[in-house]
Formats: C-alpha cells, structure tokens, sequence
C-alpha cells in the first residue's frame, strides 16, 4: 500500500485503520475506473436507449465508488477527500484491477457486454456477502450496491443472450469479446491485497471464496447463449499493487485533466 493509507485510529475496535482503508480503496477504485470506461459508451452505443442504461450504470458505479472513497479517504492522516483520491493520485497509487481499466478495442460492443457480464456477477457476490460486514460503513455501502449491481447483471445477461444466440456475426463477435476479457478474470479472485486480520474479524470478503458462486452464475448465461467459455491463460496483472496498462495513463489524463489544471476551483 502506499505511503498515505498509514497512521490514524482504527474506526472499528480491532482494525488497523490502515488496512481498513486499503481495502476501501480498493474497491472504491475499482468502481471509479469501470464508470469512468462505460462513460465512454454514451452517444457511442448501438441504441438511444442503451446510452441512458450505460449512463445510469455508470452513475452507480460512480456512486459506489464516492462512498468507498470517501469512507477510505476519513481513515488516511491526513485526512482526504474522495476528489483528493480521484483526482490527485498518480497511476501507481491506484488499486483497481486491471480488467476494468482497459479500452474497449474499436469501440466494441461485445467487449462492453462480456466485461459487464464478468464485472457484475462478481459485484453482485462481493456485495452481496459485504451486507453482512463488520463494519457498519462498509456493510451499508454493500446494501445499497448489491441492488444495483443485480439489475446490471441483468442487462448485460440480456445483452449476452441476444448476441451470442443472435446471428452469426453476432455470435463471432460476442465470443470475441468474452475470449478479450477472460484473460483478467483471474485477478478479481486474487485474496493477496485483503489484510488476514480484516478477513479473520468478518469486515472484509475473501475474493477467492467467490469463485464457485460466480461460477455458478456465469455458466448457465454462456450456455444459454451458444458460447465457449474461454481456455486461455491469465494475464500478467498487479492492478492491485499498482501495475497497470498502458491505458490506465490516457484514462487519468483525461479524467483528471480538469481538477489538476484548476484545483480547488468550485461550479
């Protein structure tokens, strides 16, 4: 972790405030990221109508990740903001996993949709057992999120199906987005970054414990849709420790291009 996520007092009786807020981060980031690619979709989707989906998705997104955020940046000394994090960090200070941060190729839809598909069954199991936390802040956040997150895996199952049981072109390009994401699925099940003592005291969820359920999920949706799950080998990540892409650097660029050009400027 970096250097800002130390000192202070822990905000449940037992926690490293340190940790805590490592973990906030995380998955504050996570979110952050993956708004800010499906924000790219607007005015660039097949239909009016999923601009709006895409834009109301990526609003939870972003919803979520201002209340990590802001939960993780009240634990740091000093004490930060949930813009300070967005928009004042350097690439290596970001937490979030490598699959959400990456273009979407040629603006390609398949590619959307498989990533919405993984991304969101895997919040949903996340969330899911995060409502039951022992932290209240965090269990809160989780209460709210898992309804959102449901309705996403949802739209983009519906996605799935028509394409992949669609045409035959379709069909090609669906299996071509899933076979694009698959390679990053396997840094989402990765425990490494989650503190043994947040796991052991019931705050934080141990993401490889995830891995059946989102299995059980993701299966029967590539069935139904006429598509091959993937045999590929996984990427080299490390989003989690700070490595990222190449195009983690031009996402930053521009979303933090405003903030860092005017700081403290208010609209």
């Amino acid at each position: 972790m970096s250097p800002e996520l130390s000192g202070g007092q822990p905000a449940t009786a037992g926690h490293a405030p340190d940790k805590l807020a490592g973990y906030a981060l995380c998955l504050g980031d996570d979110a952050l990221v993956m708004a800010q690619r499906l924000g790219e979709w607007i005015a660039a989707s097949p239909q009016l109508e999923e601009d709006v989906a895409l834009a109301n998705i990526a609003l939870d997104q972003l919803g979520q990740a201002r209340s990590l955020l802001g939960y993780a940046g009240s634990l740091m000394q000093p004490v930060r903001t949930e813009d300070d994090l967005a928009y004042f960090r350097d690439e290596r200070d970001f937490r979030n996993v490598q699959l959400v941060e990456r273009s979407w190729g040629d603006r390609d839809f398949g590619i959307a949709m498989a990533r919405m598909l993984v991304w969101s069954t895997y919040q949903l199991e996340l969330y899911s057992r995060l409502t039951s936390s022992a932290d209240e802040t965090l269990a809160a956040v989780a209460a709210k999120a898992v309804k959102e997150v449901d309705y996403h895996r949802d739209h983009a199952t519906m996605w799935v199906l028509r394409l992949g049981d669609g045409t035959e072109e379709s069909h090609v390009r669906m299996q071509a987005g899933l076979d694009a994401e698959w390679p990053y699925v396997e840094e989402l099940f990765d425990a490494s970054y989650v503190d043994q003592q947040l796991l052991a005291s019931g705050v934080a969820v141990d993401p490889s414990a995830l891995r059946d359920a989102w299995n059980g999920r993701i299966e029967p949706v590539l069935a139904e849709a006429t598509l091959t799950r993937p045999d590929l080998p996984p990427a080299r990540t490390g989003g989690r420790r700070g490595i990222h892409t190449e195009q983690m650097g031009y996402l930053l660029a521009e979303m933090q291009h405003l903030a860092r050009s005017h700081p403290g400027a208010r609209w």
